[in-house]
């Protein structure tokens, strides 16, 4: 029988095997979800943790490179999740037709019900979806403006491009965001 010595030297072995074949990926995949570098780093070390947890207790993981990048997604989703940002208060959305509503009305409360919650988890796992179908120039516009409040000036002084462009870029978004969330949107109104 391995001393607890082997055992741990090699999940060690197995956990820098993962973070070398799997890091730089991960953090690509990761970078392309959020805009803050900062978040980025802390994301994939909170991976990392898990990770180097889930060894520690002993869970097997069967494909390593799946569960870090599902980590990984669930990491993001729960980021924005936890932020109470301004922009999703803002009366933002329907605004073209004197009808704004903010977007976190939008969503059902997690509080109301069992259902609510659920339906909340699949209306965010589909906004994550179709987030991740933009191109990374308008996605990541989308997500600096409406979920860490950065305001367009903010962003073409970080970036170093135009406040117009910008601002286009997250139309477009908005508008492919709009096309392919429609169905689900009205299939949850509906009930």
């Amino acid at each position: 029988m391995p001393s607890l010595d082997q055992i741990t030297a090699e999940q060690d072995q197995l956990i820098a095997q993962a973070i070398e074949k799997d890091g730089s990926r991960l953090r690509s995949y990761i970078r392309g979800r959020v805009v803050d570098q900062d978040s980025t780093e802390d994301i994939l070390q909170e991976v990392f943790s898990e990770l180097i947890e889930a060894y520690r207790l002993v869970k097997p993981i069967e494909q390593v490179s799946a569960w870090l990048f599902r980590v990984a997604k669930n990491r993001i989703i729960d980021s924005f999740r936890g932020r109470k940002l301004a922009s999703l208060s803002q009366a933002a959305y329907g605004g073209e037709d004197d009808m704004a509503v903010p977007l976190e009305d939008l969503l059902p409360s997690p509080e109301s019900s069992p259902e609510a919650a659920y339906a909340r988890r699949v209306l965010l796992g589909e906004l994550d979806e179709a987030l991740a179908e933009l191109p990374e120039e308008q996605r990541s516009v989308f997500i600096a403006h409406e979920w860490e409040g950065y305001t367009f000036k903010e962003l073409a002084a970080e970036t170093g491009v135009s406040v117009n462009t910008l601002l286009s870029r997250k139309r477009y978004a908005v508008l492919h965001l709009r096309q392919r969330l429609q169905s689900i949107y009205d299939e949850f109104v509906k009930k």
